[in-house]
């Protein structure tokens, strides 16, 4: 039996210390188990018993969760059975690596927590595909009371849908007594698409075996705990069976006597899978998996260092929440919170052959790509500030595609493929046609990325490494990209736009990206001569974009404006092409715009995005500017009913998602902090002493 401090305490503890920071009221979906595109599970009620949890797709992935108190079953989490009653939810938070609930009922207090150590700084901590489950039981009468808790977990977590066949299995390792179900097939990384769950590899629930415990695969296990507090004493192997009919995996924690005294009992949800990522047809293993580790010996690893991590993962989430509060107050702060795990969730870690990492984003909910340039391009600012070594494993693979015969053009590719095959670029033409591609766009990505890698790692050598590539791009831009052609953008859902000034301001910044590369690699008349270019086109673009008290939409469209998010960099990489009047000038127009929930994205709609909303923030100069339009979204966080994972493309009048969910993007809220030098070389050195 081992003892805890009170969760409650803890938290009461940050509310001390940092005030309203960590309090986000209200999460539109609330992160339990966030681990890759996969391995997603969310809440999206207030409370964990109005709703079954699920995928971050919304597809019904149900884990329940029962306790007995004196012998009388209640819910804590799920909806179902619906005959027993919920429990009474008193509060919950959300962290960077926790999400807690406390639950009272019948002179006991019960506190879960859902506990994922994506520590940044950490690359074997952050691939390893487990998450922990605490409760912590405390009489609150003074009597004492007779404490049990099950978890139940059904086995379509392992699959796509309940009509594939699964076969559930039971094993021990030095530490732990685990149940297992997967599909029975196994056909590893058999397709690819968005609105997919994975059906090749294996979930399991692992419960220490020094806790007072009892596990069972079986169909009726939530009903005999009902009724007797027990589970069925053999387990019901007839498989292979569909999902939907299959047995689920189970386990009983005994508490025994509860007194005031805090008794806490924990265990752990994995998915391993043996391969990833197809990478141009090679089949790459998780990043924990690089030396071949066996699963058992990773369970064991999570289990031994449990305490350690919770108390790891406790020091972390008040430091990064001070932090993100000192440096943007505290509704910027819940935002962040709010987004961490959601970033980390929408990637795949997996290793190169030599072992290095490479992280592959997965687009979802927009068309299910992976390697979207301006996918990376939006989330970049995240990993630009705890862990630039993860920004350049995005960046390798579509250089080292881009390098290749098979691509034919002067401008960088739009993605890799679709999740989670990275053979090839599949969106609008493909490698065969210009046709729907973003050439301006991905390749002023691509160089203001590589750019800032270098700035943060103080070296240039994958520019160094692709620098064919980046030249053609940055030639292209130079010819293109002062008065863009009629060409799509990362906003793509807003249609073809030609003359965007926005767009344009990328290829200005991204030209800049390219001198500075140059200038690290002692190409001085180069750099010399494209920083001389760029800060020409800057002033070009002033007269071409200026209209009044605003800067236009597109350079030919009298009567438009929009955010011209992609300034920001013109600060943070100190590239200074731009006058400070051209950021003031929008900022007070800006702040004319602002509705219930947000700026609109620009004159056309309604609709914003939540990650360029505070790249535009960033921009402003006074506190109460960036709080201006920071203020909203969060109210909008709190508000919004659409209860779905962090969408990034919502109505600013209704707050209704308009597209997209649990997408990577929303790290580029991290870019107020990335800002902030002295708090990025902080972070960054932190990762450091990890590598």
């Amino acid at each position: 039996m081992k003892t805890v401090p009170s969760t409650l305490a803890f938290l009461s503890a940050i509310f001390l210390c940092l005030g309203s920071a960590v309090s986000q009221q209200r999460p539109p979906a609330t992160p339990l188990i966030t681990h890759d595109p996969y391995f997603s599970i969310w809440s999206t009620t207030d409370k964990l018993t109005d709703s079954d949890t699920t995928h971050w797709t919304g597809a019904h992935q149900p884990i329940a969760g029962l306790a007995r108190i004196d012998g009388k079953p209640y819910r804590f989490m799920g909806s179902n059975p619906d005959n027993v009653p919920a429990m009474q939810q008193n509060a919950s938070s959300v962290t960077p690596t926790h999400t807690r609930y406390e639950f009272r009922q019948s002179g006991v207090a019960i506190e879960l927590t859902f506990f994922t150590p994506a520590i940044m700084s950490d690359l074997d901590l952050l691939s390893r595909p487990v998450t922990y489950l605490t409760w912590s039981a405390t009489s609150t009468d003074g009597s004492a009371h007779q404490v049990s808790i099950l978890i139940d977990v059904d086995p379509i977590i392992a699959v796509n849908d309940r009509s594939q066949k699964v076969v559930a299995s039971r094993n021990q390792t030095t530490l732990l007594n685990v149940i297992s179900v997967g599909s029975r097939d196994q056909n590893l990384l058999n397709r690819s698409g968005d609105n997919l769950r994975i059906d090749w590899g294996y979930f399991h629930l692992a419960i220490p075996k020094n806790e007072d415990s009892t596990t069972a695969i079986a169909p009726n296990a939530l009903d005999t705990f009902v009724d007797k507090g027990t589970l069925p004493t053999s387990d019901s192997l007839d498989m292979p069976e569909s999902a939907g009919r299959s047995s689920h995996l189970t386990a009983i924690l005994n508490f025994g006597s509860v007194n005031t005294q805090p008794v806490s009992r924990h265990l752990l949800v994995s998915y391993t899978e043996d391969y990833a990522i197809q990478y141009l047809q090679r089949n790459l293993r998780e990043y924990w998996q690089r030396n071949n580790m066996p699963v058992e010996k990773m369970l064991d690893t999570a289990e031994d260092q449990y305490v350690a991590l919770d108390k790891r993962g406790d020091a972390f989430d008040k430091e990064l929440t001070a932090d993100l509060t000192k440096v943007g107050g505290a509704h910027y702060a819940a935002i962040g919170i709010l987004s961490y795990r959601q970033t980390i969730a929408a990637h795949g870690l997996a290793a190169d052959a030599n072992g290095d990492p490479m992280l592959f984003a997965k687009e979802n909910f927009s068309n299910g790509c992976i390697a979207t340039v301006d996918v990376l391009y939006p989330s970049a600012p995240f990993f630009l500030f705890f862990q630039p070594k993860l920004l350049e494993a995005q960046l390798l693979p579509v250089l080292e595609y881009s390098a290749l015969a098979r691509w034919k053009f002067p401008f960088s590719p739009h993605d890799l493929g679709q999740y989670p095959l990275a053979n090839g670029q599949v969106y609008g033409g493909g490698e065969q046609t210009e046709d729907d591609q973003m050439p301006v766009e991905e390749s002023g990505n691509m160089l203001i990325l590589v750019d800032a890698v270098a700035r943060a790692e103080g070296n240039a050598q994958l520019a160094e490494r692709y620098w064919p590539q980046l030249t053609s791009w940055a030639k292209y831009l130079r010819e293109k990209g002062l008065d863009p052609e009629n060409q799509l953008t990362t906003d793509d859902f807003a249609g073809h736009v030609a003359h965007n000034a926005n767009l344009s301001i990328k290829a200005i910044d991204a030209l800049a990206a390219y001198a500075d590369l140059a200038r690290l690699l002692k190409q001085e008349s180069v750099a010399k001569d494209y920083e001389s270019a760029a800060k020409t086109m800057a002033g070009k673009w002033v007269g071409m974009a200026q209209e009044g008290d605003h800067y236009k939409l597109a350079f030919n469209s009298p009567g438009t404006w929009s955010q011209k998010y992609n300034l920001v960099w013109d600060i943070v990489l100190d590239y200074n092409l731009f006058p400070s009047s051209v950021r003031e000038t929008d900022m007070t127009y800006y702040l004319t715009k602002i509705n219930s929930y947000g700026l609109p994205l620009d004159s056309r709609a309604d609709y914003t995005k939540l990650d360029w909303s505070i790249w535009t923030a960033t921009l402003a100069s006074k506190p109460e500017q960036f709080n201006a339009i920071v203020d909203p979204i969060y109210q909008w966080m709190n508000e919004t009913p659409s209860r779905v994972p962090l969408t990034d493309w919502y109505d600013t009048k209704t707050g209704k998602q308009i597209g997209f969910q649990a997408r990577s993007v929303v790290g580029g809220v991290f870019i107020k902090a990335l800002s902030d030098k002295q708090l990025t070389a902080k972070w960054r050195a932190i990762a450091a002493r990890h590598e």
